[in-house]
C-alpha cells in the first residue's frame, strides 16, 4: 500500500493526486515548487515503474512543467529527482528566476525555506487550480 514519506508530507502541502501522483506544494514562497510523487509503494527510481506508468510520469511532468512556466512566467525550469535525503522517488519541478536567490546553482541548501502564510497559500492554490485540473 502506498504511504507517503514523512518528510514530503511535513515539508508540503497537499495539493490532490493526478492519475498516478500525489502533488505536494513544497512550503517555501522562495521558487513555485512541486512535487509529483507516484503512488506507488516500494519505489526509488524512475525504472522500477512500469513502461505505462514510466510514460504517464514523464506526461505528467511535461503538463506539469508547461503549466508552471506559463502561470510563473519563470526564465528557467528545474525538474530533478535526487532522493538523496528522501529514498521515495518523486520529481521536484521549480521555477527559476534569473537573479534568483540561488540563481544560476541548485536551489538546495541555499537559505532556509520561507513557508507560505495563509493568504498566499490561498492565492498559489488558485493560480495553479486549471493545472491542476488538467492532471487530475
Amino acid at each position: 500500500m502506498f504511504q507517503l514519506h514523512e518528510r514530503l508530507a511535513a515539508d508540503t502541502h497537499n495539493l490532490g493526486c493526478s492519475q498516478l501522483c500525489e502533488i505536494l506544494l513544497m512550503n517555501d514562497r522562495t521558487w513555485p515548487w512541486i512535487i509529483l510523487v507516484p503512488a506507488v509503494p516500494d519505489i526509488r527510481e524512475i525504472y522500477q515503474l512500469d513502461k505505462e506508468q514510466q510514460q504517464r510520469l514523464l506526461e505528467e511532468s511535461s503538463t506539469l512543467s508547461q503549466g508552471m512556466m506559463e502561470i510563473f512566467g519563470g526564465d528557467k525550469m528545474n525538474v530533478a529527482a535526487l532522493g538523496n535525503m528522501v529514498p521515495q522517488l518523486h520529481l521536484h519541478h521549480i521555477v527559476r528566476f534569473e537573479g534568483d536567490p540561488a540563481w544560476p546553482g541548485p536551489v538546495w541548501g541555499k537559505q532556509p525555506p520561507v513557508p507560505y502564510e495563509d493568504g498566499e497559500l490561498e492565492q498559489i492554490k488558485a493560480k495553479l487550480k486549471p493545472l491542476l485540473q488538467q492532471l487530475a
